[in-house]
Formats: structure tokens, C-alpha cells, sequence
């Protein structure tokens, strides 16, 4: 029993001895706010950053947190656009006009009026985009200085905020690529304040209320392209000259497939005789050429210059192939082609 007893007090003994040293052990550290112990300790994640001497990070703007580098530097990094941020921007604007006048064709049942409401829409997304450059920094002059874009993750640093004990998040990471992706969203918050503001008074004035289909298609659509942007910035970052290409060959067959004659010849006079189809396909061939200027940039100005020349190749050989494709050319004895004969 007196075995017993003295184990037990010398255990006791020992768990006070070893308290004492941790206690002892904690007092000599020096305790400095979480989650730095130096103000010229690295930043814990790739897209944070603090000037030298601040304790703090996640400081703003990008001159003052240079994410890509594993220590916090001081250099600026602003730089003017490049070219190719500047051919995002314009088919980020591009692709609210568009569809503007697209509905404004399909839903407007005036022919009179729809010349008059694309004008409006015109007129709407150059105030918008405008305005959008003038309140952009540098505030008051047509340009904009931004962060240079190196990598795709730079447009979702939501996803990097670090947790550096592996429990709690530090929110400090910011727009890497401003403002890219901002301006894009105020741009498309300007044209609905625009548009409500000039629309209805040009479809109430000079419309007979005939534009109102539209301004709603647009109350649709303006909020859904904003959504797009926000999740998808990155992604269409890096794909739009693809995009543009794809799609105006596709639209463009889309609108010579809805011509009630597919024959060559008819399909050449609808189309190069009629006003309408031929802005239609000239707007085809410009977005054409803006996506193979996107995918090229232009590095090597005459070579991929003169790619733009084979621009009107898809319509030429959908004309020139048509007697290939449409059924009822294919097919001129099919039982429903000769009921009635």
C-alpha cells in the first residue's frame, strides 16, 4: 500500500514539474497577432500581399498585393491594356449589342420601327461603354490601367484564400486582374440604366409602344449576361475568339438554311439584294474577322491580316454546296414530292 501511495505522489510530483516548464517555455516566446510573426514574413497565400513594413494583409488593389510572388513586394505593377484585353472587353460589349438587335429583329413586329430601335440600342451601349471608360481609373480619361493577367486561376482567387492552421480561412485575396472583371459588369449595369432611360420614350414617342417586347427581352437578358460573367470571367477570358468564330459560322448557316429557296441562285439574290440579309451577313463576316484578329492578335500583321480574305469562305460554300445538303434537292422523287402530280 505505501508502494502505492508513493507512486502515485511521485506522478503527481512530475505532472506539476513538466506544467511548470511548459508555462516557463510559453512565457519566453514572444506572442505577435495571428497569423505573421514579422511584418517581412512571406504572405500565407498565393493571392495575398502586404507593403514592407505592414502587419497586415490583403491591403488593395494591385500595385499593393502582387499575388504571384511568395513574398509581399512593393513595385508597381499597373500597366496599360494590352491588346488582347482590349479585344475581351469589346466582344463583351459586342455581345449585349448583338443580342439588342437580335431581339429587336425577331420579337418587333414593325418593320417602320425596328430601324429606329436598333439606332436606340446603338446609341444605348456606346453611353454605356463611354461612361463605363470615363469613371474607370484613371477616372476622367479614355483608358484603363489594369493587372496583367498570367494565369487562369487569377480570375477565381475566391478559391485561394488561405488557411494556414488548416481551420480558419484568412480572407485576403482581391481582384487580381482589375477591372477586367468589374468594368465588364458595370458596362452591363449601364446599358439597363440607358436603356431604361431612352427606350421607353423613343417605343412610347415614335414606336406606338411596339418596343416594350423588347425592352423586356433585355430586362432578361442583361441580368443573365452579368450572372454569365461572374462565374464564368475566366473561362471566356481565354475561349471568346473561339466563341466568335464558332458561332458566327453556325449563325450564319442558321441564316441562310431559313431562306425559302435554297438554290444557288436564289440564295445569291436574297442575300445580295435584299438589305436586310445582306447587313445580316456582313455582320457575320465582321465578327468573323474580329475572332480570327482575337486568336491571332495580330503577332505577324500582313501573314494573319490576310486570313481575314477568307472570311466570306463559309458562305460561299454553303451557296455553292446547298444542292448537296437540302433534301428536297436530294431527293426529288420522294413520295411526298410527288403527291398531286
Amino acid at each position: 500500500m505505501a508502494t502505492v501511495v508513493k507512486a502515485l505522489l511521485l506522478m503527481v510530483l512530475y505532472i506539476l514539474i513538466y506544467s511548470a516548464d511548459c508555462k516557463s517555455d510559453q512565457m519566453s516566446v514572444q506572442v505577435v497577432p495571428y497569423p505573421f510573426t514579422k511584418a517581412k514574413d512571406i504572405c500565407p497565400g498565393r493571392y495575398c500581399g502586404r507593403m514592407p513594413g505592414e502587419t497586415q494583409c490583403g491591403v488593395t488593389l494591385c500595385q499593393r498585393l502582387h499575388a504571384r510572388f511568395p513574398v509581399c513586394l512593393s513595385e508597381v505593377r499597373w500597366c496599360s491594356h494590352i491588346f488582347y484585353d482590349w479585344l475581351y472587353l469589346g466582344f463583351m460589349a459586342l455581345v449585349s449589342l448583338v443580342l439588342h438587335w437580335g431581339f429587336i429583329d425577331l420579337i418587333v413586329p414593325a418593320q417602320k420601327v425596328i430601324l429606329l430601335l436598333h439606332l436606340s440600342a446603338f446609341v444605348e451601349t456606346v453611353l454605356a461603354g463611354w461612361l463605363t471608360l470615363f469613371l474607370s481609373d484613371p477616372v476622367g480619361q479614355m483608358k484603363i490601367r489594369s493587372c496583367p493577367v498570367k494565369q487562369f486561376s487569377d480570375w477565381y482567387t475566391l478559391f485561394f484564400n488561405p488557411s494556414p492552421d488548416y481551420y480558419n480561412t484568412i480572407y485576403c485575396t482581391q481582384e487580381i486582374v482589375y477591372p477586367l472583371y468589374t468594368v465588364v459588369m458595370i458596362y452591363y449595369t449601364l446599358c439597363l440604366v440607358f436603356m431604361m432611360l431612352l427606350r421607353p420614350f423613343i417605343s412610347y414617342k415614335f414606336a406606338a409602344c411596339q418596343g416594350s417586347r423588347s425592352i423586356y427581352a433585355a430586362l432578361y437578358f442583361l441580368p443573365i449576361l452579368i450572372l454569365v460573367h461572374s462565374v464564368l470571367a475566366g473561362v471566356i477570358y481565354y475561349a471568346f475568339p473561339y466563341i466568335i468564330v464558332v458561332v458566327s459560322i453556325i449563325t450564319s448557316a442558321c441564316h441562310l438554311a431559313t431562306e425559302e429557296n435554297q438554290k444557288m441562285k436564289d440564295l445569291i439574290k436574297q442575300n445580295f439584294t435584299n438589305v436586310r440579309n445582306l447587313m445580316i451577313l456582313l455582320g457575320h463576316w465582321a465578327l468573323h474577322a474580329y475572332g480570327i484578329i482575337a486568336i491571332t492578335q495580330l503577332t505577324q500583321p500582313v501573314f494573319h491580316a490576310s486570313l481575314i480574305a477568307f472570311v466570306p469562305f463559309p458562305t460561299i460554300f454553303y451557296i455553292v454546296t446547298v444542292r448537296f445538303t437540302d433534301p428536297s434537292l436530294m431527293y426529288p422523287f420522294r413520295p411526298c414530292n410527288l403527291q398531286g402530280v
